[in-house]
């Protein structure tokens, strides 16, 4: 679905999955400040969501270089199509055996040119959705791997898991069919959106650019161990503790092939740091494609908040964020108990948004209710962090999964000190990367994930010393000013782009025009040789 479109040619076409303008925060604060950070440049943003029941309104305007946007829901495209039976072209269903061969041994490398031969055979009609949804030859194959595969008893959830993972994939053909002309591609994840992206790079030949900020594969694990949805129907005697229930494993491989062909259409594969970095190399990145671009932020305007700071130290502990299990706020809440018991005038701040997993969302309030702290910890829902950086003393991230936060960086740069989970590139931003960073002294403190009474510890210690305090705020500070600015995040991606859009990008000449600057540890010449 076209919602807007204007009569001007697009430079850069976004790939968003799930993200910028209908989820506010992380990702989508990046990407909006990555298009108004080029005005000179149009895009062309393409958003593939679950499903219209999943998204509201959208969270941003879209800025004025924004020249065409569409919208596609993943699962529901075919929810009223009509059930045609179809034979199915034997001999495409052989290539389609060997495609899935090919995905199942990584080590065989790219099906790069037999996607080239699947979106043929759909353009041409000899393999249309239809023969996936309902020919027989697509319900021979299905029944042959069930037999050859599946270790859960269940045939009928092993059917249904196959066509939602699958069916999307036409979706993502017609898209690339007839996305609107630009010069480069930029996807903001793999997944579904990075499978779009070599897709797109197959029809077009145009350069496809990956940026990751979390690493798609391992989120998205760590979201199917949790999922309710995902069935595992063997009984108590079948069960392994040790083993993951087959249908989470079947998504999980999914997700890393679809991340592999990514990987490999791509031109050029950007990490926030050197961690992320090599573990993209260990998914199947090609090691010459990848370096390492962190985020940065609006040092100015943040700068301007701390002339609004009390003189005294706020006794407030906020958390900025999506309620969801990902951000671990029970923890957050769990530790405020321990906290309050030593500063009853402390007040905790849960300050983000809560529709996107309503009922986590819920379950975190019975907690807060549930351990007394109705009267010290406030859902504030979606704000500003103009208008409550000034007010907090202490910034907190309970994650379970982080890349670079934008969030803890906005807070030193309002003179924020922060205590974080060892998680991301969190460690990195709070004690520091190399030598010379970490003379400038620790920002807060970082903490083990999912443990309330080490979070709570290390909350009580940042307010008992204020000397403490203050010390790590001017790390804080001297940090993000030093290092984590969005010019020098601008500078590099404009680089990037301009090599994509002069038709010449290649990961030498990117490696070797990009300046070179202390937030990345090793010389960019060493990242082409790991």
């Amino acid at each position: 679905m076209i919602v807007m479109t204007k009569d001007q040619p697009a430079d850069i076409g976004l790939l968003l999955e799930g993200t910028f303008p209908y989820v506010s925060g992380g990702v989508s604060s990046w990407v909006n400040q990555i298009i108004r950070g080029f005005p000179d440049l149009n895009f062309a943003l393409c958003f593939l969501g679950s499903a219209a029941a999943d998204y509201g309104a959208m969270r941003y305007e879209l800025p004025s270089n924004v020249v065409h946007f569409e919208v596609h829901y993943l699962h529901t495209a075919h929810e009223n199509s009509k059930a045609i039976s179809r034979v199915g072209d034997e001999q495409v269903f052989a290539e389609i055996r060997e495609i899935h061969e090919r995905y199942r041994c990584p080590a065989q490398g790219s099906a790069g040119n037999m996607l080239r031969d699947l979106m043929e055979f759909q353009r041409t009609g000899r393999y249309h959705e239809q023969d996936f949804l309902h020919s027989y030859q697509a319900w021979q194959y299905i029944t042959e791997q069930y037999r050859a595969n599946c270790t859960d008893p269940s045939f009928v959830d092993y059917f249904w898991t196959v066509r939602t993972m699958h069916a999307p994939l036409w979706l993502l053909m017609q898209i690339a069919e007839n996305f609107v002309p630009v010069k480069a591609f930029h996807t903001i994840s793999t997944g579904y959106a990075g499978f779009l992206g070599a897709l797109l790079k197959q029809r077009t030949g145009k350069p496809l650019i990956l940026s990751e900020h979390g690493i798609y594969t391992k989120e998205r694990k760590i979201d199917l161990f949790q999922a309710q949805w995902i069935h595992d129907n063997r009984s108590v005697l079948e069960k392994n503790s040790a083993e993951i229930a087959y249908f989470r494993h079947l998504w999980i491989r999914f997700f890393e092939a679809v991340g592999r062909e990514c990987y490999h259409n791509a031109d050029h594969i950007i990490a926030l740091y050197e961690t992320n970095r090599q573990r993209q190399i260990t998914d199947g990145a090609p090691a010459a494609k990848t370096l390492n671009i962190p985020n940065g932020i609006d040092l100015p305007r943040l700068q301007k908040l701390r002339a609004r700071r009390a003189s005294v130290i706020p006794l407030v502990v906020c958390f900025i964020g999506r309620v969801v299990p990902i951000k671990d706020v029970k923890t957050f809440i769990r530790a405020m108990r321990t906290v309050v018991n030593h500063y009853p005038n402390i007040e905790a701040w849960i300050a983000g948004p809560e529709d996107e997993d309503p009922n986590y969302a819920k379950d975190c309030h019975s907690l807060a209710l549930g351990l007394g702290l109705e009267p010290y910890v406030k859902f504030l829902g979606f704000q500003k962090i103009d208008d409550i950086l000034p007010k907090v003393g202490l910034m907190v991230l309970s994650s379970i999964s982080e890349a670079l936060p934008l969030v803890i960086l906005e807070g030193f740069a309002a003179g924020v000190p922060c205590v974080a989970t060892d998680v991301g590139s969190c460690r990195q931003l709070i004690e520091g990367l190399d030598a010379q960073d970490k003379d400038l002294g620790q920002a807060g403190k970082v903490v083990s994930i999912a443990d309330p009474q080490a979070l709570a510890d290390a909350i009580i210690q940042m307010f008992a010393d204020p000397y403490y305090w203050h010390q790590a705020q001017q790390a804080g500070i001297a940090r993000v000013e030093n290092y984590y600015t969005q010019d020098k995040m601008f500078q590099r991606y404009r680089d990037v782009y301009k090599q994509a859009i002069n038709g010449s990008l290649t990961t030498e000449k990117v490696l070797a025009e990009l300046p070179k600057v202390a937030v990345c540890p090793y010389p960019m010449a060493a990242c082409a040789s790991v």
